[in-house]
């Protein structure tokens, strides 16, 4: 009977610590520590953590997930290349395309983003005709931000110099001034350009 108490109690104090006590205390250093992430970084608009399809030249947009050849078709049952959101109906799907250097579908999808991007007036940098590796890259450089300028600059009626000032405002460092390199996530940038826009 000893034994059975023993082992009772045991398991309430388990299940006390483990299943409530470190339970709580992880929710609670996620939100003291990591609010942003640990409730997802949901605007109105999406989430800052996942990229977004963007298709209207008024927006700046971001790595071509579901871009050009990768984009959503419903008439075929595509669903958008490394897209993860779903976009125009169809579920898209995460990962890369497994597409190596000497892939000719590869070099067909990159010509045809580069006349994409040639027919909206915008010169596109070497991210903004390769896809991400997960599907789900919110962010893209400054540089990819700004040779972006031209085509939201004419469908936007915004001038080039508020547009680069907004750029430059939402440009962030290096992660701790040293990992990794500046980077816009494209949906806040987005954002701050609908605001400009109504301001």
């Amino acid at each position: 009977m000893l034994l059975l108490r023993r082992s009772f109690t045991m398991a309430v104090i388990c299940l006390v610590l483990f299943g409530f006590v470190y339970a709580l205390a992880g929710t609670g250093l996620a939100q003291l520590a990591f609010r942003g992430q640990a409730n997802g970084s949901l605007t109105p608009n999406g989430s800052l953590l996942i990229g977004q399809n963007w298709s209207s030249s008024r927006w700046f947009h971001g790595r071509p997930d579901d871009t050009g050849p990768y984009a959503t078709n419903v008439a075929t049952g595509v669903a958008g290349g490394d897209n993860p959101l779903v976009a125009n109906g169809v579920a898209g799907g995460s990962g890369a395309t497994q597409l190596g250097p000497r892939s000719k579908t590869l070099l067909a999808d990159t010509r045809a983003l580069v006349a994409y991007w040639r027919a909206r007036g915008v010169t596109p940098t070497p991210d903004l005709v390769t896809t991400s590796g997960s599907g789900y890259d919110p962010d893209i450089s400054p540089m990819d931000a700004t040779v972006q300028i031209p085509m939201v600059a004419r469908a936007t009626g915004v001038a080039p110099r508020q547009l680069r000032r907004l750029i430059a405002s939402q440009t962030h460092g290096p992660q701790w001034g040293f990992l990794g390199s500046s980077y816009i996530d494209v949906l806040g940038l987005n954002e701050a350009l609908a605001r400009l826009e109504r301001g």
